[in-house]
């Protein structure tokens, strides 16, 4: 252990005196890591918005098959039939629970100009009872039996024309802009909400619904409500826990910027992994003869292999780090909009530079490092010592 940290030690100090091929290691790894982190940030902060969403009081109701409220419909029999069903948190004498229509609209983006599809949303007076953590940060809530709209907080940052008091076209209706509404986070923020009864009768959809909303009594009786909606005859039906169906609409784009990501950074590895081989391939060549010098007096193999490729780890420690701080400077609370692969419409959210990430970054740039210096390493251990000190 002395002979390997005199070794190590000595290698380390040496650096300086091949800055120029040390830096082509350092960059080359902090490049790998920078953009497999950033790529993978995005993913993150698409799961992150989509999960916060959700909440283990609240259920939704579908039709069943259904894979997404684009493609499923409810009556408004079958909404009564949900609003009756035991289990739920009831006032008045009937569930907590919001029927809600989607339907896309286009709107321009501000970052590009670009026309994007937008969810509009009409929804029930339990809507924000629902979904907790509503609030209003602008005007106002719109009212029933009006053409007015309000707009999450993402929405107006992202796409032009949501602002309080202007009025937006939408096929053959104009309707009014009078609030902007947060809801922690979650991807509700990406929406335009409305009364669900005039969104209805704007697209002729009569008294039809995509999706149900409902709060549980207690998060204990979904199996209790999930039996009564079975067992009724008038309904055909799908009931998730809000959680779990949040969980599955951001698994497909996740897995989709996931294999982009790792692909991008499996190839720039191999780069890094030829500069990190070159760089000590030179340090190795560079001191041939102190190298020889060292085994002439006593010192093993084992420590110089080990020197060699504590020098390799140091160089790609140091570009992790450099990499992962890069993205997480650039990236980490990035706000963007995206295509969710599972509505055909934008969600807006924010890059999210965890340190999970960052820690899967460095250890990335471990690898790189031992796969890089591991030759080398074994190479300046095998030479003869004669031969070496003649060079």
């Amino acid at each position: 252990m002395r002979q390997v940290m005199e070794i190590s030690l000595m290698n380390l100090r040496s650096i300086p005196q091949r800055l120029g091929s040390s830096l082509v290691a350092v960059i080359g790894v902090a490049g790998v890591v920078g953009v497999l982190v950033a790529v993978l940030s995005m993913a993150k902060g698409f799961e992150h918005t989509l999960q916060a969403t959700g909440s283990e009081d609240n259920v939704i109701v579908m039709r069943s098959g259904s894979t997404s409220e684009l493609d499923s419909s409810l009556s408004g029999e079958q909404v009564n039939v949900i609003e009756q069903a035991p289990g739920l948190l009831r006032e008045d004498g009937r569930g907590v629970v919001s029927a809600e229509l989607y339907v896309m609209v286009d709107l321009e983006k501000k970052s590009t100009g670009t026309q994007a599809n937008v969810p509009f949303r009409g929804v029930g007076e339990n809507a924000s009872r629902i979904r907790e953590r509503f609030q209003l940060v602008e005007g106002r809530m719109f009212e029933t039996g009006r053409r007015e709209l309000i707009a999450g907080r993402g929405a107006a940052d992202q796409f032009s024309g949501l602002v309080v008091g202007q009025t937006l076209a939408f096929g053959q209706e104009r309707w009014d802009v009078v609030g902007i509404f947060t809801v922690g986070g979650s991807a509700a923020e990406s929406e335009l909400w409305t009364d669900a009864g005039m969104l209805q009768s704007a697209y002729r959809r009569g008294n039809s619904y995509n999706i149900a909303y409902a709060r549980l009594a207690s998060r204990d009786d979904l199996q209790q409500f999930n039996d009564a909606l079975e067992a009724d005859p008038r309904m055909s039906a799908r009931v998730q826990r809000e959680t779990e169906y949040f969980a599955e609409q951001s698994a497909i784009l996740s897995s989709f910027i996931s294999v982009i990501g790792y692909g991008i950074a499996v190839l720039m590895a191999l780069g890094a992994v030829f500069g990190a081989l070159n760089t000590m391939y030179t340090a190795v060549s560079d001191r041939t003869r102190e190298i020889a010098t060292l085994r002439a007096l006593g010192f093993s193999r084992l420590p110089i292999v080990i020197s060699v490729m504590a020098e390799a780890l140091a160089l790609a420690l140091l570009g992790g780090v450099i990499g992962g701080l890069i993205a997480w400077a650039l990236f980490n609370g990035f706000t963007v909009s995206t295509l969710n692969f599972a509505s055909f419409t934008q969600v807006v959210f924010a890059f999210a530079v965890t340190p999970g990430l960052l820690v899967q970054g460095i250890a990335i740039a471990l690898i790189i490092g031992f796969v890089g210096g591991l030759a080398p390493a074994v190479r300046a251990a095998r030479q003869p010592i004669a031969t070496a000190l003649r060079a």
